[in-house]
């Protein structure tokens, strides 16, 4: 695992928006659409974290906007959903 410390500050990052979204989710009136944003955000740094884990550093350096969408979208094909 190349990108040791961006995997860990996105799993911060995640782990800062969950403990956001339960707290919100305590108030009534938090709405489906803010879960939904809330809970896209939390992805976001989830996916980020596996997909750029072992990009070389030049790579980070360098990126396009098409590389900051690949690092962001769900790792469909690394990881399997459980049966």
């Amino acid at each position: 695992m190349i990108q040791r410390h961006i995997v860990l500050m996105n799993i911060q990052d995640a782990r800062e928006q969950l403990e956001a979204i339960e707290k919100s989710l305590l108030d009534h009136d938090y709405e489906e659409v803010e879960l939904k944003l809330d809970l896209a955000h939390a992805y976001h740094h989830l996916n980020y974290a596996w997909n750029i884990r072992n990009d070389p550093d030049a790579a980070l350096e360098h990126h396009s906007n098409e590389d900051f969408a690949r690092w962001s979208r769900y790792p469909s094909d690394d990881i399997k959903a459980y049966p």
